[in-house]
């Protein structure tokens, strides 16, 4: 290689005329490039495994492997390298086919210099152009990731700020009834599994499982007199208790997030048959999450203990569930919940779910569902 400044344009010739190689690489480098030459393709290919030029001149007809052979290689592994042909023959239908498989230029031999030059500073002019634009693009990617990462960062504590705030709430609500066991943490683990038991998973899932965790949000609105009144409730306490659902869902269906939820909540009373509340729904017009969350709730009223009662077994529970298929609750759910063992029920009952364990594909929710579960 010539002698010429460290940084100047670094060029190789690819011809299997010695003169030629000697001649371009003398003019190149009193125009300053930094030249060097080979005799073959093959050559060329182990020069630029050892350096990578900014521009190769090369012989259209060689012995062996020519010119367009070794164009198409360049182009395929060293996209950022240009390449200018040079021929003997000047059909133009070589060149077409060289401009058409990628080659900056193509000029007869022997060139003139002018011609040569300009080729070369046109070439290299492109190749800065489409590597300063192609750094732009990995600027910007770099930047759009950095954005992503940091916005779902922020997305991430939203939804913690979210998760704890209800988590907080339902523990509050649950503390209100008297109810220690965490009652609602219990009803989204066994709503959940249900649910997986039938096929579910992904984002309906943790819709299921925070309509689940939510469920009893309207009481709320109902007084203490009421919720927490020893005895049997009269009919105007009873009409009162039965507003609940409809509080709950008020207060949640303004919230995004929770918009898909709340139609849980607002129909978790509801039985298969038609006589339950507040809009005595039938059937399959009763968000399948309800149906499966009437199950896990009723298992866990069964089984829990009371002020005034004692919590029964879970061979009473699955009994009484199964008994009621078909009135109230739906059988499809009926039967998933009795192909879970019983063993498995009691494992969900006394372990806490973790974070993993209660999420769900889309990513957003299984953080709301985890605190809420666990």
């Amino acid at each position: 290689m010539e002698s010429a400044p460290p940084h100047a344009p670094s060029i190789l010739v690819v011809d299997d005329d010695p003169a030629v190689r000697e001649v371009l690489t003398a003019l190149l480098a009193e125009e300053g490039y930094r030249a060097f030459a080979v005799a073959t393709a093959d050559e060329a290919l182990v020069a630029f495994s050892h350096t990578e030029p900014d521009l190769a001149v090369c012989d259209m007809k060689m012995p062996g492997r020519d010119g367009l052979w070794l164009l198409d290689r360049l182009r395929r592994e060293h996209p950022d390298t240009a390449v200018i042909m040079l021929t003997g023959f000047g059909d133009t239908e070589s060149a077409v086919e060289c401009l058409r498989r990628g080659a900056a230029d193509y000029l007869l031999k022997p060139p003139k210099l002018t011609d040569l030059i300009r080729a070369i500073e046109r070439a290299l002019g492109r190749r800065r152009i489409d590597l300063a634009r192609r750094r732009y693009q990995l600027k910007l990617e770099q930047r759009v990731e950095e954005k992503t990462i940091e916005l779902s960062t922020a997305l991430r504590a939203v939804e913690d700020a979210y998760t704890h705030t209800l988590d907080a709430l339902v523990a509050a609500l649950d503390a209100r009834e008297h109810e220690t066991s965490d009652h609602s943490q219990r009803v989204v683990r066994f709503t959940r599994a249900i649910a997986e038991q039938m096929g579910i998973s992904g984002v309906e899932l943790g819709v299921m499982c925070r309509g689940a965790l939510l469920h009893d949000i309207g009481k709320i609105g109902v007084p203490d007199a009421i919720l927490l009144k020893p005895g049997p409730l009269n009919t105007l306490e009873w009409e009162e208790m039965r507003r609940h659902p409809d509080i709950g869902f008020q207060i949640l269906r303004g919230i995004r997030f929770l918009e898909e939820p709340s139609q849980i909540v607002l129909a978790h009373q509801e039985r298969f048959d038609g006589k339950g509340y507040p809009r005595a729904l039938r059937g399959h017009e009763i968000p399948l999450g309800a149906r499966i969350f009437a199950i896990a709730d009723t298992l866990d009223a069964i089984t829990s203990d009371r002020p005034y009662r004692k919590g029964t077994s879970w061979a009473s529970a699955r009994a009484e569930i199964l008994r009621c298929a078909g009135t109230q609750f739906d059988p499809e759910v009926v039967r998933a919940f009795a192909a879970i063992p019983e063993e498995r029920w009691i494992e969900l009952r006394r372990r806490k779910v973790t974070l993993a364990e209660l999420g769900d594909d889309d990513g957003s929710s299984e953080r709301l569902v985890a605190h809420g579960g666990g």
